[in-house]
């Protein structure tokens, strides 16, 4: 049996910044953007892993959940830790002075962890947390 992973969920607060950060900076294609009564949902992925994608959605749009917890989830949005992802690359340094240069936010610089893995990290518009793997 094989399993793969079809879609990731990162939530987005602004789809236009989304957009340009995913689309233009890191190279994403769109595969599908879908709005509803007033909300945006994102579809991107690497362009040599169409199998694989990454759904930016609006955050707390479950009509379910409670203005309490809608309020919670925004304030954990805002602080940066609510959704993450690992990304990898063949060019760490290349990819990394391209973030900075579109004034991305840096976490951290290239660096050899002690756990063998070189990475970096930053975080998007919305500040999900993205660390990025040299492969």
């Amino acid at each position: 049996m094989n399993i793969t992973i079809h879609y990731a969920f990162l939530p987005h607060t602004d789809a236009d910044a989304a957009l340009g950060f995913y689309r233009d900076t890191l190279g994403f294609e769109v595969r599908n953007d879908v709005g509803y009564e007033g909300m945006r949902w994102l579809t991107v992925g690497p362009p040599n892993q169409p199998e694989t994608s990454i759904v930016l959605h609006p955050p707390a749009a479950d009509p379910g959940i409670t203005d309490e917890e809608r309020r919670v989830i925004l304030e954990l949005i805002a602080k940066g830790s609510y959704g993450s992802l690992a990304l990898a690359t063949d060019d760490l340094d290349g990819l990394f002075e391209k973030l900075v240069a579109s004034g991305a936010d840096v976490v951290q610089e290239p660096t050899d962890q002690p756990y063998g893995v070189r990475d970096c990290a930053f975080r998007d518009p919305t500040g999900n947390l993205l660390r990025i793997n040299q492969s």
